[in-house]
């Protein structure tokens, strides 16, 4: 059998070597051989086994996974959806609406890997292909038709889906994020388009012009559709907000069709119209579409709402400056009270939006708690004066502990007020150093509003 990962590697299997951005696989021949490899599949190098070189052993890879699994994925339509924010409400409203209407679908994102009946997280938003293949098949084995799933510039740029080929692939928006990877916004753009380089002829490109690089992702080879709030393929107008549900309408071919969502923001109106828009390409009932609409729940960590009779919390995952932003303005629509925000920054990770995320918080919020996020090999208390240092404001505190930071913040909340714990959303977990320990806001959260 052919493995990727030498600790897996069994007598008689065969072991290419797969270079990444963290690792290069040739480091890892020798203990495949130790562990039993017969064969080694190398871009160079002479071994004590059978050797094969290659050019490049990713082609290699993704030939042969799609040569091997064309049988089992063959009829699956696959969805890709790439952006700075909304990968993964707009997949899993997909993933949720379909199913609900009787077309089975399977989701790979953020928040793990969906079957409908069943789920299990995974370590990255998309997985290397090698996983990647498996995944697609079991979702075939479970008689799924669709697959949504989330594409990061990431994988896009370190060829996770090479080989794939997109029924429909979606642009949400592009703002800062990943600059430690990409180092420059136009290496990050030109790493999402990649995936509009990968649609099948017969497929689609569905793209948020509303977003000021919408245009840059409408490509002369695609079929381009088209939406936003100006008279697109699909235009949204009409659009009124509440504590626990948006109104909008949606025009397409000269119909028009008012949607309620039981989920606020205006940026989930546009998670969910990528939606619709598979929904009425994939020729389902639409006026079904919306009735199941009203059903429809936010992700995991995603505006994921804690309240009780006189304050709320609102847990969300925003990381980056323009999804900070969006979701301070969008409880700022329907809070009858004051907005406090808890938020930190990732270690090891882009430092320059740091000072940028500090200014917005302080000049959305009516106050600010700046906490540890996920540190990792930085110094928490550094990370914190980076994003506090060129704050002119003095409308927030520094608590470094988040489990702290999470009690003080709600017990400054009085009547009405909101408190919106961002950057960790679904995540159960906290990294400190090398070490992930339990740790999740929702639950501490509950712990005080009940």
């Amino acid at each position: 059998m052919l493995k990727v990962d030498s600790k897996k590697i069994e007598s008689g299997d065969t072991f290419i070597a797969i270079k990444s951005v963290v690792r290069d696989g040739h480091d890892f021949i020798n203990d495949a051989i130790d562990r039993g490899a017969a064969c080694i599949i190398a871009e160079h190098g002479e071994y004590s086994v059978k050797t094969i070189i290659v050019p490049d052993t990713r082609t290699y890879l993704a030939n042969y996974l799609k040569e091997l699994y064309a049988g089992k994925i063959g009829k699956l339509k696959l969805i890709g959806v790439t952006g700075t924010n909304g990968k993964t409400t707009s997949a899993f409203f997909m993933f949720q609406l379909l199913n609900r209407l009787g077309i089975r679908t399977a989701y790979i994102g953020t928040i793990g890997f969906y079957l409908p009946e069943s789920s299990r997280p995974l370590v990255n938003t998309t997985p290397d292909i090698y996983d990647l293949y498996d995944m697609l098949a079991e979702a075939a084995n479970d008689d799924c038709v669709v697959m949504a799933m989330e594409v990061s510039s990431q994988a896009l740029d370190s060829r996770r889906v090479e080989g794939l080929k997109f029924d429909m692939a979606y642009f949400t928006n592009l703002t800062r994020d990943h600059l430690d990877y990409h180092k420059t916004m136009e290496e990050y753009e030109n790493a999402k388009m990649i995936l509009f380089n990968n649609i099948k002829r017969s497929g689609n490109a569905v793209i948020n012009m509303d977003d000021p690089h919408g245009k840059d992702f409408v490509f002369e080879k695609n079929k381009n559709i088209l939406f936003g709030t100006k008279n697109y393929d699909y235009k949204l107008s009409d659009i009124v907000l509440d504590s626990n549900k948006s109104t909008f309408k949606i025009t397409h071919d000269g119909e028009t069709r008012e949607v309620v969502l039981p989920i606020p923001g205006t940026y989930n109106i546009y998670n969910y119209l990528n939606a619709y828009i598979l929904c009425d390409k994939l020729n389902l009932d639409m006026d079904a579409v919306v009735n199941e609409t009203l059903n429809l729940k936010a992700p995991a960590g995603r505006y994921q709402f804690i309240t009780n009779d006189k304050v709320s919390a609102i847990i969300d995952y925003a990381h980056t400056p323009d999804a900070v932003e969006k979701i301070i303005d969008s409880a700022r629509e329907f809070c009858k009270g004051r907005i406090f925000t808890l938020i930190g920054c990732g270690g090891d990770r882009d430092k320059e939006k740091r000072p940028i995320m500090g200014k917005i918080a302080t000049a959305k919020s009516d106050y600010v708690i700046f906490t540890s996020d996920n540190p990792r090999g930085e110094d928490p208390n550094e990370i914190l004066d980076e994003m506090t240092k060129k704050i002119r404001k003095t409308n927030f505190e520094v608590v470094a502990d988040r489990k702290d930071a999470i009690k003080k913040g709600i017990s400054l909340l009085e009547n009405n007020d909101i408190l919106l714990v961002l950057g960790k959303g679904h995540e159960d977990y906290q990294i400190i150093g090398s070490t992930k320990f339990p740790f999740s806001d929702f639950d501490e959260v509950s712990k005080y509003i009940k």
